[in-house]
C-alpha cells in the first residue's frame, strides 16, 4: 500500500467555528451599517480575513484608508477570539474523533490545512493537537484557497506525494484548492453546493470506516 496522507480543513470540518466568524463579521457589519446575513457569510468560507473584509466593504460601497482597514481587521479578530477562548471539546463536530482515532490507529500521517491564523490554539482548546503531524495555517501561507499552497505545504510536511493525499473540506474554495493540488477531495456539507468534490457527505456521521479503508487501499 502506498503511503497516504490525510489533510483536514478546520472551520466547518473539525469544529464549527464558522458560527463565531459569522457573529464577529456581523458585529462589524452592523457597526458599519452594512446588511450581512448568514447567506452572505457563505462567500466568506475558506477565504482569508483580508479578502473577507474587502468583500464586506465592497458590499457596503465603503472605501477606507489602509490604516482604518487594518484596524477593522484587528477589531474583527479580537471579537472572534473572545468567542473561541471559551471553546472546549464539546465544539468538535459529531464523529470527527471516530475518523481521527481510526487513522491514528492505522498510523496514517495527518495534517491540518487551514486559512485560520488561530488554528493551533483552537486545536489545543478542543484537545485534538496530538492527532496532527503538521499544522499549516494562515501564518505560513501567502496565497489563499483556491490556490493549492496550503495543501501542497501540508503534503510536503507529511512527506507524502500530493496525489496520495485526501483532503476534507467544507468550502468551494477549499475543494478547488484540493483539486488544483491533484488531491482526492471529500466535501463535508451540502452535496448540491460541493459539486466539484470527488465525494460529499453532509457530516462525519455519514462516513463509514469502510470508506476510509477504501481510500487507504486506493479504492476511492
Amino acid at each position: 500500500m502506498d503511503k497516504k496522507g490525510f489533510i483536514f480543513d478546520l472551520d466547518g470540518v473539525i469544529v464549527d467555528t464558522a458560527k463565531y466568524h459569522y457573529l464577529a463579521w456581523k458585529n462589524l457589519a452592523d457597526e458599519l451599517g452594512i446588511s450581512f446575513t448568514e447567506e452572505d457569510n457563505e462567500r466568506f468560507k475558506g477565504v482569508s480575513r483580508k479578502r473577507c473584509l474587502e468583500i464586506l466593504l465592497d458590499m457596503g460601497g465603503v472605501t477606507v484608508s489602509q490604516e482604518q482597514f487594518d484596524a477593522w481587521l484587528l477589531e474583527k479578530n479580537e471579537d472572534y477570539l473572545q468567542y473561541i477562548r471559551k471553546m472546549d471539546a464539546s465544539e468538535i463536530l459529531p464523529d470527527v474523533p471516530k475518523i481521527l482515532d481510526y487513522l491514528q490507529a492505522q498510523k496514517v500521517p495527518m495534517a491540518l490545512g487551514s486559512a485560520s491564523k488561530n488554528a493551533k490554539p483552537i486545536l489545543e482548546k478542543v484537545g485534538l493537537s496530538g492527532y496532527f503531524h503538521a499544522v499549516v495555517d494562515g501564518h505560513e501561507t501567502t496565497r489563499a484557497k483556491p490556490d493549492p499552497q496550503v495543501f501542497l505545504l501540508a503534503a510536503e510536511r507529511l512527506e507524502v506525494e500530493p496525489k496520495a493525499c485526501v483532503v476534507f473540506e467544507d468550502a468551494l474554495a477549499g475543494i478547488a484548492a484540493a483539486r488544483a493540488a491533484g488531491m482526492y477531495s471529500v466535501g463535508i456539507g451540502d452535496p448540491g453546493v460541493l459539486t466539484d468534490a470527488h465525494r460529499v457527505f453532509r457530516n462525519f456521521t455519514e462516513i463509514q470506516l469502510e470508506f476510509i479503508e477504501g481510500l487507504l487501499q486506493g479504492r476511492a
